[in-house]
């Protein structure tokens, strides 16, 4: 059985790997402005929203691996009652950062597991505490590129660690995905985690 990864994150797959898995790669292609648009408009809650755009990944990958487990992920922050995806561009970075340093947000990350067993969805949400930065820096980190895809415009493991200055929750979950959150998952619908490991490691 292969576990697949529904997601073309580099962080997402740097886990996987540093625990011992090597995942399929097979990215989903869901319109998520469309999903969000949608939830925006029935009044979701955030932790629904990114639950909800973890499934639709999760989903529709695993129409392509029936028999194997398919994982998929999406991370926001809610800061200040917003919720804020990827920036995109540099100065989006610079804008984010202008208004996120010196508060504190939440990182919400929603995942969703699909098994020929059985699914599992499941949030993991870690308050982050962002440093006062300096104009300087902010576009200089902007311009390095590194946050412009990451949820909350900031990596934990990379560059972005010089301007976060504490978190209250679970690390995995910021850089990408839950590993506590996934075992759970998996010992529920009866998998063991071993399973997934390379098969050097056992």
């Amino acid at each position: 059985m292969r576990f697949v990864l529904a997601s073309s994150s580099p962080s997402r797959l740097q886990i996987l790997r540093s625990a011992g898995v090597e995942p399929v790669i097979d990215p989903a292609g869901v319109d998520e402005d469309a999903i969000i648009a949608t939830l925006d408009r029935r009044g979701a809650a955030p932790g629904d929203v990114v639950q909800a755009l973890a499934r639709a990944k999760a989903e529709e990958v695993a129409q392509r691996w029936p028999a194997d487990v398919v994982l998929g992920g999406d991370s926001m922050l809610l800061i200040e009652g917003t919720l804020q995806g990827k920036p995109k561009t540099v100065e989006a970075t610079i804008e984010r950062w202008q208004h996120q340093q010196g508060k504190v947000g939440e990182l919400l990350s929603g995942h969703h597991l699909v098994t020929p067993s059985g699914t599992q969805t499941f949030l993991s949400t870690t308050k982050v505490w962002f440093a006062q930065a300096n104009d300087a820096d902010i576009r200089a980190y902007a311009t390095t590129g590194e946050p412009l895809q990451c949820a909350g415009a900031f990596t934990l493991e990379a560059i972005g660690g010089w301007f976060i200055d504490r978190i209250e929750g679970d690390p995995s979950s910021v850089i990408g995905l839950s590993l506590p959150g996934l075992r759970k998952a998996l010992y529920s619908l009866g998998f063991e985690v071993s399973e997934f490991w390379n098969r050097s490691l056992v």
